[in-house]
């Protein structure tokens, strides 16, 4: 029996839609970065891109449990000496959650270019409106 490999014609991308209201930023970003490698379908081969399109809605509900609000902090450096900037995530989520949500499921994929591409993949709303109804996004419960 030969082992299975998928092929870039015969992958037919679903699209699925969750909502982010009331739930913790980490288990969001987990099941979003799951479907976009397509690590749930029985097809999932790690050197193929076969992962699915993810619409996340509500991401200004979301929750950042303990202290993270206060005590976490977003760095990234402008490339002028001495410019490293630091943005902590209560401001963060109350001025651009989309944002916060991105980061988070991007250090979910891998480092290459099959990570890179999934994440064209991904659209974060704000609140509930999206522009993917034409899609008809089937909800992804977990």
């Amino acid at each position: 029996m030969s082992t299975y490999m998928p092929k870039a014609q015969d992958l037919t991308r679903k699209w699925y839609l969750i909502d982010a209201a009331d739930k913790t930023l980490g288990a969001v970003a987990v099941q979003a970065a799951i479907l976009l490698r397509g690590k749930h379908k029985p097809t999932f081969a790690p050197h193929a891109d076969c992962g699915d399109n993810v619409v996340i809605i509500n991401a200004s509900k979301i929750i950042l449990t303990g202290k993270k609000l206060e005590q976490k902090k977003y760095y990234h450096h402008t490339g002028y000496i001495g410019h490293l900037k630091e943005v902590s995530y209560s401001k963060l989520m109350a001025e651009k959650p989309e944002f916060a949500v991105t980061k988070a499921v991007k250090g979910m994929l891998p480092d290459n270019t099959i990570g890179r591409k999934s994440l064209t993949r991904l659209r974060v709303y704000r609140d509930a409106a999206h522009k993917q109804e034409s899609q008809k996004p089937e909800e992804w419960k977990f």
